[in-house]
């Protein structure tokens, strides 16, 4: 079970940072990921953290957003900077034991809304 919270409304420019929960299961063997889809558009995988931990990001938001574990509690966070209007979609966290597994047979939040406006 994940549970996210953080999303919400931001101008240009601004910064919002979104929090994944896992409850009730081993957190360290997870590999986690944000995915976001956006209107009209396909969903798309915009960061991953696995347990090496390695990062990777898509190119649209490299450079602006950084995925990163706390496990003091529990969570995934996602710090966006430089938020544009393109970003705005649903945001979805992710986890898995394996990183492929992800989209298939993971876990899934049920998903923050994030809107920015020009």
């Amino acid at each position: 079970q994940l549970a996210e919270s953080g999303g919400g409304s931001v101008q240009a420019g601004g910064s919002l940072r979104l929090s994944c929960a896992i409850i009730g299961h081993i957190y360290e063997t997870y590999c986690m990921a944000c995915f976001r889809q956006g209107p009209g558009k396909e969903r798309e995988r915009c960061a991953l953290i696995n347990t090496d931990p390695a990062l990777t990001y898509a190119d649209s938001v490299k450079g602006r957003f950084t995925i990163a574990r706390d496990n003091a509690r529990n969570t995934l966070d996602l710090q966006m900077n430089s938020l544009e209007p393109e970003d705005t979609a649903m945001y979805y966290c992710a986890a898995a034991f394996l990183c492929v597994d992800l989209e298939r047979i993971g876990l899934w939040g049920q998903g923050t809304q994030v809107t920015v406006s020009s």
